[in-house]
């Protein structure tokens, strides 16, 4: 049997990077494809130095927003994970150079305005190195761009690969302090995906809040999530929809990472993976280390 090649776009991140570890404890080849390469492990993990597994994941630079960068990286995988996103948007090149009030950003973040289709929609090329976000929102990093297209724009090049499987790491859902485009464009990518690339099996990870210790902020995230999640409960769902992700109980991250594993592994799992299946999956890649 030949070693699975496993690709994760945004492997040096919170999670991409736990998704990269359990990939090396399968026993398979796993790349790492970011624009920094090999991930600041201060940022990520409790030590400064790479852990012993780091040293088997080859961390390749590319940049998500130009498929030409990493198409290449792409021949042979049987898997493909597309880790990557933003909570928050802004205008940071508006806004730093004093043409944009943070105000305004956010007032911007929040607008209901209608705005550029996906990249399919738009017919951008995928076989030269242009860039994938449209003229309007050229120098920002929107919800648009890195929730939905870039997603898309990597499913694309990966059913041009003949990749087995495609995951792309999705949401429980909103929140109320977010833009409601900021589930929105994940569900769309969800959309998308699936109907354009049907011969690809897709996994839509609809993951909550997730933390660990190693990144303390995470920790009080999860703390104020578990306070939704408990209300959430006790009210019966009543403003569950209203809450969204601030009503689901929040998962360690190693927990995300070892589901995303063992649903690559299962052919029997598709299509959007939600809380109950993914604490089942890492449950079952738990006992199986028990074996």
């Amino acid at each position: 049997m030949s070693t699975k090649r496993l690709i994760v776009c945004g492997g040096s991140g919170f999670l991409g990077s736990r998704i990269c570890k359990y990939g090396i404890e399968r026993g398979w080849e796993v790349t790492s494809i970011t624009r920094s390469g090999e991930p600041k492990w201060s940022a990520i993990t409790s030590s400064d130095s790479p852990p012993q597994w780091a040293h088997k994941v080859t961390w390749e630079r590319a940049d998500i927003l130009r498929p030409a960068t990493y198409a290449p990286l792409l021949k042979n995988a049987d898997f493909v994970v597309h880790s990557m996103g933003i909570l928050l948007e802004a205008d940071y090149k508006g806004v730093v150079s004093g043409q944009q009030s943070p105000l305004a950003g956010l007032r911007k973040a929040f607008a209901a305005e209608a705005q550029p289709g996906n990249p399919l929609e738009r017919s951008v090329p995928d076989d030269t190195n242009q860039d994938i976000r449209p003229p309007e929102t050229k120098e920002q990093l929107t919800y648009e761009n890195m929730n939905r297209d870039s997603a898309i724009m990597l499913a694309k090049q990966a059913a041009k690969e003949n990749v087995s499987t495609f995951v792309f790491i999705s949401a429980a859902g909103g929140a109320p302090v977010l833009p409601s485009r900021y589930i929105t464009t994940k569900r769309e990518a969800e959309s998308t995906i699936a109907s354009e690339f049907p011969r690809m099996r897709s996994l839509f990870i609809r993951s909550p809040v997730l933390y660990d210790t190693s990144r303390p902020i995470t920790v009080g995230m999860a703390a104020m999530t578990g306070v939704g999640a408990a209300f959430n409960g006790l009210t019966r769902g009543v403003l569950g929809s209203f809450m969204g992700a601030a009503g689901i109980k929040p998962l360690k991250v190693d927990v995300v990472a070892e589901a995303v594993v063992e649903a690559l592994g299962d052919t029997s799992v598709k299509g959007p993976v939600e809380m109950a299946e993914i604490e089942e999956l890492a449950n079952r890649a738990w006992r199986k280390t028990m074996l």
